[in-house]
């Protein structure tokens, strides 16, 4: 695989350009449903997809991340839209929280993505992608009362993930079935090898046959009364009739309330929440971006921060960075930024030119690709990987998955994290030397080399192993490759050297005083910026 470090960023179009129209059809529907699930205006979603993709894209150094309106914060907008007395007092929170991301960014907040575990952030993937698969096998059998971006278990029609595959036995629509099991073949031989060989087929995305379909389908059973599909189980965007139709409906905020407490704590809350989720979806699609290049966290937080301010001013909805449009967009070949923006220019053309193109894509055919996108974030080959990595890693990586499909995204991290943490706290109480009875038991001494961090977690274990030694024994204590030895470790040991004077045991302790806390990420980040290594190869 070729790198794209050098790359412009008009070079690879051929690749961005279908990959922007596959996440534009994806993220409409979405948008219009996290508007709908958030008791906001409709076209206030597309607002936020348009500002996510355009703005946020063009900002952002994230070259595969998709940002718009995200379902984690639609249960907060719906409270604080009622709080706080209507939707214009709300978009003025949505600036100001635009404005502590901001703020967050040049803080450098940004590195809190970073302490994450690896089977956590698998586990929200695999999680998200099992969601995907549920939320969406009713709206592949016709069943559209709970509208799509609402991943929680507890749904915004009173009904939750299971028993709304219940009610949708009830609700069975053939033209939505046919429409589905026929999209899916396509999906499904569009992914064989034989067909990716064909130069047409490398061109021209599944994806955009089945949506074609979809709306040739659509057209063909409304003369089928067995077969045609309702206004629920289309796309549904707002159709202005003239330019000053489309441009009214821009809303803009009520800065009269700036002085109302609740609206800077709903900002504050809007910020920390989308910031947090932003740099989950951050780290996740970095780790699916098959160039495995990272992005700028603090530049995300800086991009997320204005695309929620200009959002805001012109009637959208919160901003944050999301999984389910950044996996399509990998999925669906895009490379660089370009795929993210472009979809935000579609949606920008589409919104005001044709919108009554969009209301007749069947939303079976979404959910046929939708399917496709959840498979492949929760694949069972990556269930037998984690597997195979043993318990330490599986059990966060599993407990995360249940978390998501039965909380709600940021939930199920959170319940995550904590297992994930126990583990490690866990791991750490174990190690807190180097070890081997073989090795470190030699000529009578017994010999306890101190790991390379030494922390309070390590208190019980090394207080009970110093006491476990008989007395009238020689101790040797080698603190040599350690880095950092925490306060508390040192006066356990300083009581076993006072202590052992009375139970005739000879200690010795090697470099203990010299042991000294120092930033090693700050100290190569010095001697990078110093030059030292051209210094180095010269001499």
């Amino acid at each position: 695989m070729s790198s794209l470090k050098n790359e412009g960023m008009f070079s690879n179009l051929k690749n961005d350009i279908p990959a922007s129209l596959i996440v534009f059809l994806v993220a409409v529907p979405l948008c219009l449903g996290i508007a709908l699930a958030s008791g906001a205006p409709l076209f206030s979603g597309i607002i936020a997809g348009i500002i996510g993709g355009i703005v946020v894209g063009a900002l952002s150094g994230s070259q595969l991340g998709v940002s718009g309106p995200a379902a984690g914060l639609a249960v907060i907008v719906l409270t604080a839209i009622s709080e706080l007395g209507g939707f214009q007092i709300f978009l003025l929170s949505v600036v100001l929280g635009g404005i502590f991301q901001l703020l967050l960014g040049y803080a450098k907040a940004g590195i809190i993505g970073y302490y994450f575990p690896s089977s956590v952030i698998k586990g929200m993937l695999s999680g998200i992608g099992i969601i995907i698969i549920l939320k969406q096998i009713p709206h592949a059998f016709g069943y559209d009362k709970d509208p799509e971006g609402d991943l929680g278990f507890i749904q915004v029609d009173g009904q939750n993930t299971f028993s709304e595959l219940s009610n949708m036995l009830d609700y069975v629509s053939p033209g939505a079935i046919a429409i589905t099991s026929i999209s899916m073949l396509i999906l499904i031989l569009w992914e064989q090898p034989f067909m990716k060989k064909i130069r047409l087929f490398q061109i021209i995305q599944g994806p955009l046959i089945v949506v074609g379909l979809g709306i040739f389908l659509n057209i063909l059973f409304q003369a089928m009364p067995y077969f045609a599909l309702n206004a629920e189980q289309v796309v549904a965007i707002p159709v202005p009739e003239t330019a000053s139709d489309f441009f009214g409906q821009f809303i803009f905020p009520d800065f009269t309330h700036i002085t109302n407490p609740a609206v800077w704590i709903t900002g504050i809350t809007i910020a920390v929440v989308a910031s947090l989720e932003t740099l989950l979806c951050l780290e996740a699609t970095d780790k699916l971006d098959p160039y495995k290049r990272v992005t700028p966290a603090n530049q995300e937080l800086k991009a997320q921060g204005v695309g929620n301010i200009i959002s805001g001013l012109i009637g959208g909805l919160p901003i944050t960075q999301v999984i389910v449009r950044s996996s399509t967009n990998i999925q669906s070949g895009g490379r660089t930024k370009m795929s993210a923006i472009f979809h935000g220019v579609i949606m920008l053309f589409c919104a005001m030119a044709i919108p009554f193109v969009l209301n007749m894509i069947p939303l079976a055919s979404l959910a046929a690709i939708l399917f496709l996108v959840g498979y492949k974030l929760a694949k069972p080959s990556l269930f037998k990987q984690m597997w195979g990595l043993g318990k330490t890693h599986f059990v966060p990586f599993i407990i995360t998955i249940l978390a998501i499909v039965f909380t709600d995204l940021l939930t199920g991290i959170m319940i995550g994290m904590a297992v994930a943490i126990f583990y490690i706290l866990y791991n750490n109480y174990k190690k807190p030397f180097l070890f081997e009875s073989g090795k470190d038991i030699k000529d009578g001494a017994i010999r306890l080399s101190l790991a390379q961090d030494v922390t309070f977690i390590n208190k019980a274990s090394i207080q009970r192993t110093l006491a476990q030694i008989p007395d009238g024994s020689r101790v040797i204590i080698d603190a040599s490759k350690s880095i950092n030895i925490d306060q508390d470790v040192v006066e356990i040991i300083e009581e076993f050297q006072t202590g052992a004077e009375f139970r005739d045991i000879d200690l010795e302790l090697i470099e203990f005083n010299s042991v000294k806390i120092k930033n090693q990420a700050k100290e190569v980040e010095h001697a990078l910026s110093n030059n030292m290594i051209s210094e180095s190869r010269n001499l």
